[in-house]
């Protein structure tokens, strides 16, 4: 028992040293790591004083040699060392105001004159970005202590002035007094959308739509959710005619704010004024012109101060009376187009019903006045509808091909066979017994004037005015008949079958 304690004993002797032993190894330790990390924090305040400084010169450096963003990250860094340093933010907005940046620009001048208000350098530096920026009276406010820049002082005062009457004006509905004072007061900034914007409002009420569309182009450009400048340069297109640009700005202002109301209202507006002039253009080309003319009127009285979609309308409206032989009708809506302002297409518009109405003489007189109108550009088209209405005129006085057949001359191929076939079977020998003479006659011209327009060469020799037959006139009885067989068959030759109109 006594051999037992005594080894009892010496166990727990060893088992407290060993603990003891592994306690100051950990205390030691710890003290060892104690002091690492206060070194180590010491040695990163001094080092974080130091790098404030090399950020800024790294900044200065990727800012000389254009190197923008290298420049923000390394200015970023030194605000967040130094965050009440105003030199950091001084060199921010120099960067910022380089890359146009111009909103960040005057965060960064105004924190810095806030922290450095007694530098003289700061105010002017953020006075001159408010006058680049159109807020000129709060330029005013900051340049009034400056003291050696007095004109620039004047220029701010300008500025502010021209902007303050010019919103007067705006409000007062005087749209030249207010464009004239804003051109003054832009002359002394770089970037103000909402002049711009207000410019281009009181150009747009000057008719001037497309500076109101240059302006708003830049208003966009710089804000791409200003929902009020889509609007206002759809509304521009529209006047301008361009429906198609006009839909998709407003579509656009309609992907920012789906209700938006002016948006909404012009898209529906504009598209209703398309859908009537489609619908307009699909019947005229089928034929149905008077369904044709219904349709465009409709479009035309969504809004009859629409002259840039009006005019040309009603151009098509005079070609779809002419090919319905409504003649005088015709030349009663290209008067109105001229009255309205005389113009090369108007008047050409014009020529051509007075000839359909057999008026050659006022037709050459029209043709004769588009040439005098008509820019250098487009002086050898309107001489050569000019040379083409002079033929016209003296074949009037011969045999007119079509007269005979009753159609334009501008008509087309489908046109001039469609009454070729009418008016053969109308005037046909066999179905004319009592007035064969005549009828023969009739026939023997219809079935020439056919054979003349139908070929594109002849058509063009025709209508130059050269001779094709000796007056106009070459064809025979025997001729015109065959003529007739060849155009009013079925089949081909041989064995077939062959189908003859029965009268």
């Amino acid at each position: 028992n006594n051999g037992g304690s005594h080894l009892s004993t010496n166990y727990k002797l060893q088992t407290f040293f060993t603990i003891a032993i592994l306690i100051f190894k950990i205390m030691t330790m710890s003290v060892k790591m104690l002091f690492v990390y206060i070194f180590y924090f010491f040695a990163s305040v001094s080092a974080q004083e130091m790098t404030a400084g090399k950020l800024r010169s790294k900044g200065e450096e990727s800012f000389i040699s254009g190197k923008y963003d290298d420049a923000i990250n390394f200015y970023q860094k030194a605000i967040k060392i130094e965050p009440e340093n105003a030199m950091n933010h001084y060199k921010m907005f120099r960067v910022r105001q380089r890359t146009r940046k111009y909103a960040d620009a005057l965060r960064d001048i105004s924190r810095a004159l806030e922290l450095r208000p007694d530098s003289m350098d700061y105010r002017l530096q953020k006075a001159k970005l408010l006058k680049s920026l159109g807020q000129c009276e709060e330029a005013l406010l900051v340049v009034k202590p400056l003291e050696g820049h007095e004109n620039f002082v004047e220029q701010v005062k300008d500025c502010a002035t021209s902007i303050a009457s010019a919103q007067k004006m705006l409000f007062e509905e005087k749209w030249r007094e207010a464009s004239h004072l804003l051109d003054r007061a832009m002359k002394h900034v770089e970037q103000a959308s909402d002049l711009s914007f207000q410019r281009a409002k009181a150009l747009y009420h000057l008719n001037d739509y497309y500076g109101a569309i240059g302006d708003l182009g830049r208003v966009i450009k710089a804000h791409s959710n200003h929902i009020e400048a889509y609007e206002l340069r759809g509304q521009s297109y529209f006047r301008l005619g361009d429906h198609d640009t006009a839909i998709n700005h407003f579509r656009e202002g309609l992907k920012l704010d789906p209700e938006h109301k002016g948006c909404k209202a012009c898209h529906k507006f504009v598209k209703g004024i398309e859908k009537k002039k489609k619908r307009g253009d699909a019947s005229f080309e089928e034929g149905e012109y008077q369904q044709a003319i219904d349709h465009w009127w409709m479009a035309i009285n969504y809004d009859t101060t629409h002259l840039a979609f009006f005019r040309p309308t009603l151009l098509r409206i005079v070609k779809a009376h002419t090919k319905l032989g409504q003649h005088e009708k015709a030349i009663e809506e290209a008067n109105k187009h001229i009255d309205n302002l005389e113009s090369v297409e108007g008047l050409q518009a014009l020529g051509a019903a007075q000839q359909g109405a057999e008026k050659f003489q006022e037709a050459v007189n029209s043709y004769r006045r588009a040439v005098e109108i008509s820019p250098d550009g487009e002086k050898r088209e309107a001489q050569q509808k000019l040379q083409q209405a002079e033929v016209a005129l003296k074949q009037s006085k011969e045999k007119n091909y079509y007269k005979i057949l009753g159609v334009a001359r501008d008509a087309s191929q489908k046109e001039i066979k469609k009454a070729y076939r009418s008016l053969a079977l109308k005037w046909h020998p066999d179905k004319n017994t009592d007035n064969i003479e005549e009828a023969e006659k009739k026939f023997q011209d219809i079935g020439e004037a056919y054979e003349i327009l139908s070929d594109k060469e002849s058509r063009g020799k025709y209508d130059r005015g050269e001779e094709i037959y000796e007056n106009q006139g070459g064809g025979s009885q025997r001729n015109a008949h065959q003529f007739f067989n060849r155009h009013f068959q079925q089949g081909g030759g041989g064995g077939g079958q062959r189908f003859h109109f029965k009268f």
